[in-house]
Formats: C-alpha cells, sequence, structure tokens
C-alpha cells in the first residue's frame, strides 16, 4: 500500500472525546495497510486563547514570540493524539513542524516553506508508526521556529503528501466537502462533488476558509489527490484536482466573500514611472500582501494609486508608507475601512462573455454600490460596504444558479 496523510483541523481535534475518534479514523486507514501521517491543528480556541494572553502582556507582541507562542498549541494536540494511539496499541510518535523537517523562509507569522527533509519521517515510517506532526510551524535557517499564517496545518499536510510522494492528502473539516458558498451565510448553499486546483486556489485566496491557499499551490504543482471531507461523518467529499469534470449549465461555481477589506489610497503621486513600483517593491520588501489595484489620473498630472490590503496590515501599511514618503513621492495617504469582498469563480467563464455584466447587474438590483473591481479568467471580484457583503452573496449565488434547488448537486 501507500503513505496517506490525513490533516484535522481544531474543532476535530477540540476535546479529548474528539481526539480519540480522530484516533478511530487513523487506526482504520491504518489497518488498511498504509503508512499513515497525520497532521493536526491545535485544539478548538487553543489559538484564540494563546493570542488572548499575548494581549494582556503588550498591546505589539513581537512576531517571533508570537511565533513561539502559538506553536505550542499545535504541540500539545500531537502529543495528546500520539497518546491516544498508543493507548490503542499502535505504535506512535508525535513530531513538531521542525522534527518532521519543515524549513521555512526567514519570516515570521506568515513564512512559506521552501523544503521538506524527510529523512526522519521516512525512519519512523518504516519502524510501522504511525506520525502525528504539528501543522502550522517549521523552521528557517537560523534556526528559529516560524509560523505558516492561520490555515496553515493545510499547507504542512500537503508539503509532507508532496515530499514524501503520497498516495493522497485527505483535509478533515468540520464540514463534508467544499461548498458552491458558504452555508452558515447563504440560502441553499450546496456541496461540490469536484472542483479543480485552479478553482479551489482562486476561492481560497478569495475568502472561502476551507482550504488554505498554500495548500492548493503544494497540490496544483506536484499533482496532489486532494480531498476535503467531514471528520465526524464516513461520506464522500470534495475530489480537487487538475480537471473536475463540468456541472452542466454552470459558468460559475462558486461564491466566495471576504471582510476586513481596507482601500487604501496614495493621493497625488508625482511621478507614476517611479511611484508606482517604490510603493509596490516596498510593500512586498515587508511582506504586505496587495490585492486590486486601480489608478486614476488627476487634472494638475498627478496620479491617485489605490489598492486594497487586510485589515490586519492597515497599520504597519500606514507606518510603511509614511516612513518611504520622501522615495515615493506622494502628497497624502488615506483610507477606508468596513468593507468586505465579493467574488464569483468558476472555469466556464473562459468561454461564457457577460458573467461580470450579469454580476454588476444583479448588485445593481440589490442598491449594493462596487468600490473597486477585479478580474481574471476564472474569477470577478468586487469590494463593497460590509454591511452589504451577506446580501450580496446572497443574490449573486442565486443568479447563477448555485442553489441546491435549482441544480441537482
Amino acid at each position: 500500500m501507500g503513505i496517506i496523510v490525513q490533516k484535522f483541523g481544531g474543532t476535530s481535534v477540540g476535546s479529548v472525546e474528539k481526539i480519540h475518534h480522530v484516533a478511530n479514523r487513523v487506526i482504520l486507514e491504518k489497518e488498511k495497510g498504509n503508512d499513515v501521517i497525520v497532521v493536526v491543528s491545535a485544539m478548538g480556541k487553543t489559538t484564540d486563547e494563546l493570542v488572548r494572553l499575548a494581549g494582556e502582556m503588550t498591546s505589539r507582541p513581537e512576531k517571533r514570540e508570537m511565533d513561539m507562542l502559538l506553536t505550542t498549541g499545535e504541540q500539545m494536540s500531537t502529543s495528546l493524539l500520539a497518546m491516544a494511539l498508543q493507548n490503542r496499541g499502535y505504535k506512535s510518535t508525535s513530531l513538531t513542524g521542525w522534527q518532521a523537517g519543515i524549513r521555512t523562509e526567514p519570516v515570521f507569522s506568515n513564512a512559506r516553506i521552501t523544503e521538506v527533509k524527510t529523512n526522519r519521517v521516512e525512519s519512523l515510517l518504516g519502524e510501522g508508526r504511525v506520525i502525528v506532526v504539528a501543522g502550522f510551524q517549521g523552521m528557517d535557517e537560523n534556526g528559529e521556529i516560524t509560523t505558516l499564517g492561520r490555515g496553515g496545518s493545510d499547507t504542512t499536510a500537503v508539503a509532507l503528501a508532496a515530499a514524501l510522494n503520497a498516495e493522497r492528502c485527505d483535509i478533515y473539516t468540520d464540514v463534508d466537502g467544499v461548498y458552491s458558498t458558504d452555508p452558515r451565510y447563504v440560502k441553499g448553499a450546496r456541496k461540490l462533488n469536484g472542483i479543480s486546483y485552479d478553482e479551489m486556489l482562486e476561492l481560497a485566496n478569495l475568502g472561502a476558509g476551507v482550504l488554505h491557499p498554500r495548500a492548493v499551490e503544494f497540490a496544483k504543482n506536484y499533482g496532489i489527490k486532494l480531498t476535503v471531507r467531514s471528520s465526524m461523518e464516513e461520506i464522500e467529499g470534495t475530489l480537487i484536482e487538475e480537471d473536475a469534470p463540468m456541472e452542466e449549465h454552470l459558468v460559475v461555481r462558486g461564491v466566495a466573500f471576504d471582510k476586513g477589506i481596507v482601500r487604501m489610497t496614495v493621493v497625488g503621486l508625482e511621478n507614476e514611472l517611479t511611484g508606482f513600483p517604490a510603493v509596490f517593491s516596498i510593500l512586498a520588501e515587508n511582506h504586505i500582501d496587495v490585492d486590486i489595484i486601480i489608478q486614476s489620473k488627476l487634472d494638475t498630472g498627478k496620479v491617485n494609486l489605490s489598492f486594497s490590503i487586510k485589515e490586519s496590515s492597515l497599520e504597519e501599511t500606514l507606518q510603511i508608507l509614511a516612513r518611504n514618503k520622501e522615495e515615493i513621492g506622494y502628497e497624502e495617504i488615506e483610507h477606508e475601512t468596513n468593507l468586505s469582498k465579493v467574488s464569483i469563480v468558476g472555469s466556464g467563464m473562459v468561454s461564457n462573455p457577460g458573467v461580470a455584466a450579469q454580476m454588476f447587474r444583479v448588485l445593481a438590483e440589490q442598491n449594493i454600490q462596487v468600490k473597486m473591481v477585479s478580474t481574471s479568467e476564472i474569477k470577478v471580484s468586487v469590494v463593497v460596504d460590509s454591511h452589504e457583503m451577506i446580501n450580496a452573496a446572497n443574490a449573486i449565488h442565486e443568479s447563477f444558479g448555485l442553489n441546491k434547488n435549482t441544480v441537482e448537486a
């Protein structure tokens, strides 16, 4: 048989009872004759509690110390699951991310994996052990503990699957697959039997929280068979692969939405030829992710440059731009908060003109103002006021015929 990588999220290991349930799922796979590697997140709300504790120490904790603190949550889950397996008579070893060979770039709080050294994991698998690995974490070239960002346990799992040439990687969550949109907020959301890597990557980048974007990148780059399935029920999940079959009449596959968006505007750039590269180079050097970009020419000959960022990066972005005002050459910085992004995704959009027009028409009918727009071959994103986000998502989802009572899943 082969190597199977399983990943269980925080809600799946949120209590002792749930950890025993996860152990049962692991044993079922082991009994089929497979080698099993399990990647786990921190139990339940442990990460949130650790963040709260840090906040009681200081309002601005250093990123290095936050990484040192937050990685303890996953370590607790790994050791408890290994104990549960050992208690059932199965040899098991828990490993931190760095013990499992996860090497990252030297960036705290949002590092990317650069290499996976598999020697130790392969040796333990050779002994017939179930390996339980702490997700979300690694070590850089300087020996510093780093984290991969929220949701980074998905990336740990797929990276291990790629490095070990695993048969497949199963992502177990508290939902039973990937849905056309978030069923907690949108009526008629339905589970998808399959979806392409590209579509899933767009949805993940645009706010669909079921999978981390970097995990999908790894799966696509290395051709890893990836499934999202329920940790509580034995039912079929959603298969993510290169060419998922199109469902009849469906041009749009899913609707994603994401709150906490900020529109930044660099007002009065004196020279767009030098100002544009300066803005984005400086932000990139400081690991600030920029999304939608819009420019507008002023009567004075100067240019306003607007772009969107996550609200969590607002304070840092303002400080960076202020420090580099002379190099960039601008008059002032403006920003607008309480915004959200709503997006449609579907590979069928490539050959079907009029999708964007339909989306804008639906928003106009709901009297929802569009503040920014971004498009690609398979997605259209708009930025709207946050209080309109759910209304917009529901209207768009229904307009494109994604409701479960409209099309059979």
